[in-house]
């Protein structure tokens, strides 16, 4: 995504949120939240909306997703003790892939301080081979994607 659209983003553009407490432990030296810990937020929601919304059970779930890409791009600074709101949505839909995108916004922004996410491909969770998207996880993100957004039964 072009660093010019990812920061024309605004909370509308995102149909799902998270909220997050950071903690004193998330700054790094500069006083900042640490690069690493977006990953961390970007993992919260969206395994918290597979789990609330899709019916994903982690250690039982005979599907689950792994991560073969991710991003970040960083508009502005965040810091302990910020509340942070953080927006979802579905950018693509395969067959067996999604592309997620997370909006990091401090609590009470229109604009986010960071716009990023990742890529899962669905597996078998035993064999770790390439498997369709299940029924009621793919209804629920459907609910997520983007209005550009179309599903795409190739991928």
């Amino acid at each position: 995504m072009a660093t010019d659209e990812a920061k024309r983003r605004t909370r509308s553009d995102y149909p799902y949120f998270l909220d997050f407490r950071t903690r004193w432990s998330d700054n790094d030296q500069y006083s900042h939240i640490n690069n690493s810990i977006y990953y961390h937020l970007f993992d919260s929601i969206v395994n918290s909306y597979l789990i609330e919304h899709c019916a994903l059970e982690p250690a039982k779930s005979p599907h689950i997703g792994l991560v073969v890409s991710s991003h970040c791009q960083f508009f502005a600074p965040l810091s302990f003790p910020d509340v942070l709101d953080l927006g979802l949505r579905v950018n693509h839909l395969g067959r067996s892939s999604v592309v997620y995108e997370v909006g990091v916004f401090k609590r009470g922004a229109e604009r986010p301080a960071a716009v990023g996410g990742y890529t899962h491909v669905f597996v078998e969770q035993v064999s770790r081979k390439s498997a369709t998207i299940p029924e009621g996880t793919r209804n629920g993100l459907q609910r997520l994607l983007a209005p550009s957004s179309t599903p795409d039964a190739k991928l």
